[in-house]
């Protein structure tokens, strides 16, 4: 018997196209206020732009910079009921330049639990849906603790220094609390103590003395925890083959995000709404690449289906023979069902 939660993704997820008019405006058709929300132009170069509400609104944080964030005022200046305000940014809204947003809704900003010895300076999360956004000064203290609010371990967290040029640093839980990720950079896992060899627990994570998580500046940290039916963060191994591995999330996938953690290979963002076709279509563009600059390409290289998605090329970017590859995947249906090999491609 098929299982559902208690919510529809498109409450605390969902993607979101405009086209930019080099004015303001307001984007609207969300469906919640976001706390957290992620732009990128896909017919022209430009950084991905994020903005999230822990920080202030004029706060741009860039996810293929090492950069510290940038102050724009035009980018996005407010956050709505059922979505977001723009100015007169180009790396926004410029004018008749069509754009994605990934947008992320947590919403409760008080009542944080656990006693970690940092504590947040703001912060925005939401056990239900396993996602939250701390921002939080670091102690340079190996083994310090930072709450996340989410109730249970979280599954991948993001971490960026706010104050100055540091790469970021991502924790999966499928590498371990050993090894980082650099979602800036295509390089392939290090073994580093970013998270002071600690895994996460239900009320806290940790981290280092310092390196890209616990200097004694600002940092925002981007938490997340698999929820049956709307979020999986996961792992395969790559074939080789263009008959390639089919990964069971349990639903519909809306965003699908991948990293081959054992090679120099860039982080694919594979986004439904951008290309709602399956492998054969060849005129939407409907991939981004999060650490770097360029277009959405045309590269057709999965099938999201009912209860998954399924890899279907060889290429070494995501599917080298023997090699992990990460991923991290959120719900357009959230229908759970105990079928776990491939079923209808939409």
């Amino acid at each position: 018997m098929a299982e559902y939660i208690s919510f529809q993704p498109s409450d605390f997820y969902n993607t979101k196209l405009y086209t930019g008019n080099g004015s303001t405006q307001s984007i609207t058709g969300v469906g919640f206020q976001p706390d957290f929300t992620w732009m990128k132009g896909r017919t022209t170069t430009g950084n991905h732009s994020l903005v999230q509400s822990p920080l202030a609104i004029s706060t741009v944080v860039y996810s293929n910079l090492p950069n510290a964030p940038g102050t724009d005022t035009d980018a996005l200046t407010a956050f709505g009921a059922d979505g977001f305000t723009l100015g007169n940014s180009s790396g926004t809204n410029g004018d008749t330049i069509p754009f994605v947003s990934w947008n992320w809704k947590a919403g409760t900003t008080t009542g944080i639990a656990g006693s970690p010895s940092i504590t947040p300076s703001s912060y925005s999360f939401n056990a239900t849906s396993g996602f939250s956004v701390i921002a939080y000064t670091g102690n340079a203290t190996a083994g310090a603790t930072i709450p996340h609010g989410l109730g249970v371990a979280p599954d991948m967290i993001w971490v960026k220094n706010t104050q100055t040029a540091e790469a970021w640093a991502c924790y999966f839980k499928p590498l371990g609390n050993t090894k980082v990720l650099t979602l800036n950079a295509d390089n392939a896992e290090l073994t580093q103590t970013q998270w002071n060899d600690t895994s996460p627990t239900s009320t806290v994570f940790s981290v280092g003395s310092g390196g890209n998580t616990n200097l004694s500046q600002t940092h925002v940290a981007y938490c997340f925890a698999n929820k049956k039916g709307y979020s999986k963060v996961g792992s395969y191994e790559g074939n080789g083959n263009a008959d390639a591995p089919f990964c069971y999330t349990g639903f519909t996938p809306a965003y699908v995000m991948l990293k081959n953690a054992d090679a120099s290979q860039s982080w694919q963002i594979y986004t439904w709404d951008m290309q709602p076709f399956n492998e054969f279509c060849t005129t939407d563009a409907g991939r981004l690449k999060a650490d770097l600059t360029e277009i959405a390409s045309t590269k057709n290289a999965m099938d999201m289906l009912s209860n998954g998605f399924k890899i279907r090329t060889s290429a070494g970017d995501i599917n080298t023979s023997g090699q992990t590859v990460i991923y991290a995947a959120f719900a357009e249906f959230p229908i759970v069902s105990s079928n776990d090999v491939p079923t209808v491609a939409r």
